[in-house]
């Protein structure tokens, strides 16, 4: 049996039309995940589902226990991961509630604990991480957004912030001028962790606001949210198309 998981970012801590079966409260050697693993069938296919900031949106990005999250979907025998991550536009056409499939990272963040690969090591292990993102995930990303009639970006460097604030105008420009496209808060080290653990991993970003400088606007948590709610409305239907028989 082929398990997919996916992980709900901002605006997103619980999936519609999910048949529920199970909840399965997890422990890692790296302590407890961000929430409990939701088990259950979404559109005839076996997912189950986890919350990154937790069910309660109450973790912020700088102290999610990413690897905790991550090993417990290994050790539920999940074999790939859809990681979706809200995030701000940089590229003129990753306006809000657009929908990107990334193919590169860009990591900012600092003090995360980001490898598996720390202590008790037999040797020094080192990943291949020159495609930080799954390509045959992301093709089936792309192609179910085509079947439902969405307008998918392919591409994009994701670039990742410390958080929990957002970006200053001048970090934006600097971020554009490294080459990144968008910027959020959670793509690093989950996609690296994943890697460690040989999961396939694709992230879906959904752009919440335009990222700081690339609007006259004050960025605020209404129209986040509001952007939001028309981005994670595509994603539903793209993942409909994605696991529907």
């Amino acid at each position: 049996m082929t398990l997919t998981a996916i992980i709900g970012g901002t605006g997103l801590t619980r999936l519609p039309e999910f048949e529920i079966s199970h909840r399965e409260n997890r422990k890692t050697q790296w302590g407890a995940p961000s929430s409990d693993l939701i088990y259950g069938k979404f559109h005839g296919a076996d997912v189950v589902f986890i919350a990154r900031h937790g069910e309660r949106h109450t973790i912020p990005p700088h102290r999610i226990n990413y690897r905790a999250n991550i090993e417990a979907l290994k050790d539920a025998g999940v074999s790939a991961i859809i990681a979706a991550a809200a995030v701000g536009g940089i590229r003129t056409d990753l306006g809000p509630a657009k929908i990107a499939v990334p193919s590169q990272i860009i990591d900012y963040s600092h003090g995360r604990a980001g490898t598996f690969f720390e202590d008790h090591l037999a040797h020094v292990t080192h990943i291949d991480f020159t495609h930080p993102y799954s390509p045959s995930l992301r093709e089936k990303l792309l192609d179910a957004g085509f079947r439902a009639g969405i307008r998918v970006v392919d591409g994009g460097v994701y670039a990742c912030t410390q958080g929990p604030r957002l970006e200053t105008a001048a970090e934006i420009v600097r971020i554009e001028r490294d080459g990144g496209d968008m910027v959020g808060m959670t793509g690093m080290p989950e996609a690296a962790l994943a890697r460690e653990l040989a999961i396939d991993y694709a992230c879906c970003a959904i752009v919440a606001n335009w990222a700081a400088g690339k609007s006259t606007e004050e960025i605020s948590m209404a129209e986040i949210e509001h952007n939001l709610l028309a981005g994670m409305a595509d994603f539903a239907r793209l993942l409909e198309c994605l696991f529907k028989p």
